[in-house]
């Protein structure tokens, strides 16, 4: 199931079943469909993560764009928006939000083509270094919005300033695609009836604007938001901020990170917007070693039960391959 087949859900007559708020709201009766960005706008255009005084690349020639456009598929467009979206995104990511209904062989190979095609149109490019090496093979080269790509974006929504490429630090790089990655082992899981994906946002469509003390005004900034259903068409919905670390924010940034949500929670403008249900909060934490991860895990885990300040039931801390059980559970966790 590609990006375009999550399914929205409308205002809900449901009312939660718990005294915390942090529980599933109840599904209303349509399920229309729509695209992965949800209906409000993004707070601000986000950080590219770029190597400050990196050198933009040498603009080149541009073929026309009115005929780019007319030899794009609605494929073609899906994955423009999709990678537009996270920013990057490797082959294997790629073929899994676009292809994944294909036989695995000839979706990578139909993949690879597709992709082939878009860079020689300069409507995606690549970078130059793979995720993982050249061992890692062609499914880990990583694809970015070329200025093709960009100007027909542009085109399609009225923006009008160009957003100029710059190398990504290897920080940034490695959190965007972790977001990625979480993204797709939710397509997937959907893809084979696990779970069902109502709807799903990336940052900075998932930010969420509230003032603080004094009228000041803050921004909520999880990775992802996810809506989903267990078992698929259930009438429950659960609601889930989910936080992708990769090990390089020490233990009390997270937590102030908690904090952060808890005071969101506590504003009551996520329950006036679903149904008086809070979302549960997701840190999905790895790091180069699998003993580190759990580490800091288990140091993320006390730290929020000792805090007497954080309702520490808003919580679920783990690791990246546990996010598919932990939303089928949902808030009964």
């Amino acid at each position: 199931m590609t990006m375009e087949h999550s399914r929205d859900r409308s205002e809900s007559d449901g009312v939660t079943t718990s005294a915390s708020g942090i529980r599933p709201a109840i599904r209303p009766d349509s399920t229309t469909k729509h695209p992965l960005t949800p209906p409000f706008p993004s707070l601000r255009k986000p950080n590219d993560g770029a190597l400050s005084g990196t050198t933009p690349a040498r603009k080149r020639p541009v073929r026309d764009l009115g005929k780019v456009a007319k030899q794009l598929s609605d494929r073609d467009w899906s994955i423009l928006r999709s990678v537009a979206e996270h920013r990057y995104l490797t082959v294997s990511h790629i073929h899994a939000l676009h292809f994944g209904d294909m036989p695995p062989d000839s979706g990578l190979r139909s993949a690879e083509r597709v992709l082939a095609r878009l860079r020689r149109d300069r409507v995606l490019a690549a970078l130059k270094q793979r995720i993982g090496g050249h061992k890692a093979g062609s499914t880990a080269t990583v694809h970015y919005v070329d200025e093709v790509g960009d100007r027909l974006l542009r085109q399609a929504s009225a923006r009008q300033s160009r957003r100029p490429f710059r190398e990504p630090t290897e920080r940034f790089l490695d959190h965007q695609l972790g977001i990625a990655s979480a993204h797709v082992a939710l397509v997937e899981a959907d893809r084979e009836e696990r779970i069902e994906l109502v709807r799903c946002a990336i940052e900075p469509a998932a930010w969420r604007a509230y003032l603080g003390i004094g009228g000041a005004r803050l921004t909520l900034k999880p990775d992802l938001y996810a809506e989903t259903a267990c078992p698929p068409s259930s009438e429950y919905v659960d609601a889930a901020f989910i936080e992708i670390d990769m090990g390089t924010e020490s233990i009390p940034t997270l937590l102030k990170k908690c904090h952060e949500y808890d005071v969101y929670r506590r504003q009551g403008v996520e329950q006036d917007r679903s149904d008086g249900a809070f979302p549960f909060v997701v840190w999905s934490m790895s790091a180069d070693t699998e003993a580190k991860a759990e580490r800091r895990r288990a140091a993320l885990r006390e730290a929020i039960d000792k805090d007497r300040h954080l309702p520490a039931d808003l919580f679920r801390v783990i690791a990246p391959e546990q996010l598919i059980a932990v939303m089928q559970k949902g808030a009964d966790i």
